[in-house]
């Protein structure tokens, strides 16, 4: 694999904990392998470093305290082992996507018109902190087309018959 990785290191004030749960959230948003307490990862690419680099920013603004790193893991098998991490995590959020596709498809049109707008854009928030794709993937793209397919079948089949929305 040999991966390089952007690395921070942090330390929050512990009040206001508001601080330290908006960090989290980034942190979550960005898809990070926590590697310790205080200590995250991501693939390393222009896209990331900045992303982090604006987190550890906004870290010292608050009083806290935070590093940058370079780094690439000491062996193939942690390697493997942050990215398979990273993967479950992903392919947790793909499966949840998958059963709310299911449930949706059952829905009432205007319900499963609102719930593939919701799914879609859980993909692309997916896909953005996606860096190591699980089979999941591909399932949960294809629940959300099937879901599309059978709103646009809906939509066509009350226009033609002449229903109103």
């Amino acid at each position: 694999m040999a991966e390089r990785w952007v690395l921070l290191a942090y330390r929050i004030p512990r009040q206001p904990s508001t601080l330290r749960i908006t960090i989290w959230r980034k942190l979550d948003r960005l898809g990070v392998a926590r590697l310790g307490d205080g200590l995250v990862a991501l693939p390393a690419d222009a896209r990331t470093r900045e992303q982090i680099d604006w987190i550890a920013e906004e870290i010292g603004e608050m009083g806290g305290s935070s590093t940058v790193w370079l780094a690439a893991a000491g062996s193939a098998a942690q390697e493997k082992a942050i990215a398979a991490e990273m993967r479950a995590a992903r392919a947790a959020e793909y499966r949840a996507v998958i059963e709310q596709a299911a449930t949706a498809a059952g829905a009432r049109a205007g319900e499963r018109s609102r719930a593939l707008k919701r799914l879609q854009a859980e993909l692309r928030r997916i896909g953005r902190r996606d860096y190591f794709p699980p089979a999941e993937r591909e399932a949960a793209q294809q629940a959300v087309r099937a879901l599309a397919e059978a709103d646009a079948d809906a939509e066509a089949g009350t226009r033609t018959s002449g229903g109103a929305r």
